[in-house]
């Protein structure tokens, strides 16, 4: 038997159709951008609408209506578009749901710009990531890399043969993009002195695990979870250590650090290690009813994130860690030498009764997320349009 493949498999597992690439580009610039502004504001402090970040940044609401719009279009007004057959119909237009839920959040994002440029002109640099401008952006994003995630379903669950592998890498990748973006917006509260909170792992894992467990379920990947953290994990260390290879010094103040280049934000979380550990037992577990699967799955996350992540946190504060790679030295012009982020130390630990409390709390928001991941991974899979 030949194990030859065909130029025709060949062409086809390679060539897919420019918009879904788009559509990767676009969530791909605007988590950089955010990543890139976020780090901005920690070296350099002032900013402008015209900020190479906010480029960045609003790149994907472009992008992604760009792509939209052909979409749309070629579905509405294509006598013979193999996309109406496969279409839903929006106030007189035809087009993929993905296509109309990109539009949306495209258009959110650009609605965002003059409104975080009349923000900054009334109030200021931004004290927090969580700003209404930011949460109008942070919203036309999710938009997006969820209309995306629609898209690639769909072409992805109608295909067969040598593209299906392709489209679902592909699927996984833009899903990647969500889960990057998640634990973007909480950067404030999952430091390295939160730690040894419980709260910590609640806000860590709500939300993030689900599209993780979602995304992985969806795409019937036998390692999706693993795929996805994957990518959010080398987007990370990549960022830790490239960022300070370009200079940068603060334009605002007051500077409690002198900073002579662009300051990165932590190294990734460990969340790899859970997701693999999800990605076995989802396998292991496929013929449980949802709820049962939720709480074993949810429970295993919960417990090997806290396993891996806890004596790692003691490794980040101790010298050992103070170098390029883990990045521990890297501090922003605005923290004071005698803030506990400085002196390497965490919060006050809460009393053993309340850390207990709290970490079932956590292992509850994790089977939760778990069962929401599943119910919504085995929805993805009946996308067709």
């Amino acid at each position: 038997m030949s194990l030859a493949r065909s130029p025709s498999a060949a062409r086809e597992r390679v060539t897919l159709p420019w918009y879904l690439w788009a559509a990767a580009g676009a969530v791909t610039s605007a988590y950089i951008g955010g990543y890139w502004d976020i780090s901005w504001h920690r070296s350099i402090g002032r900013d402008t609408f015209w900020s190479p970040p906010h480029m960045a940044i609003y790149a994907c609401g472009v992008l992604a209506g760009l792509s939209a719009a052909y979409l749309i279009f070629t579905a509405t007004f294509g006598k013979q578009s193999p996309l109406a057959a496969v279409s839903v119909k929006i106030w007189g237009f035809r087009g993929p749901l993905g296509a109309f839920i990109c539009a949306w959040g495209g258009l959110a994002m650009l609605v965002s710009a003059p409104f975080d440029d009349w923000w900054h002109n009334a109030y200021g640099l931004d004290v927090k990531i969580i700003s209404p401008p930011h949460m109008v952006l942070a919203a036309g994003f999710f938009g997006i890399n969820f209309g995306a995630i629609m898209l690639m379903l769909a072409f992805l669950n109608r295909a067969s043969g040598a593209s299906r592998a392709g489209l679902q890498r592909m699927f996984l990748y833009v899903g990647s993009m969500a889960v990057c973006e998640s634990l973007l917006l909480k950067l404030e509260y999952i430091s390295r002195p939160e730690m040894h909170g419980s709260l910590f792992y609640v806000i860590v894992i709500l939300g993030t695990l689900g599209i993780i467990v979602a995304l992985g379920v969806g795409s019937r990947h036998p390692w999706g979870c693993t795929i996805v953290t994957t990518v959010y994990t080398i987007f990370g260390a990549a960022f830790l250590w490239i960022l300070p290879l370009f200079p940068a010094q603060p334009k605002l103040g007051p500077v409690y650090t002198p900073v002579t280049h662009f300051i990165p934000w932590e190294f990734p979380l460990l969340v790899i290690v859970p997701a693999f550990v999800t990605d076995v037992i989802l396998r292991k577990t496929a013929g449980l009813r949802p709820a049962a699967r939720a709480l074993v799955t949810g429970t295993a996350f919960f417990a090997t994130f806290l396993f891996v992540q806890w004596p790692f946190a003691n490794f980040l504060m101790s010298p050992s860690a103070r170098n390029w790679f883990f990045g521990t030295t890297y501090r922003d012009y605005g923290t004071p030498a005698t803030s506990l982020y400085a002196r390497f130390e965490f919060v006050p630990p809460e009393s053993t009764d309340i850390l207990v409390r709290g970490l079932i709390v956590a292992a509850i928001v994790s089977c939760l997320m778990a069962y929401a991941g599943i119910l919504a991974g085995r929805a993805m899979q009946r996308v067709q349009r």
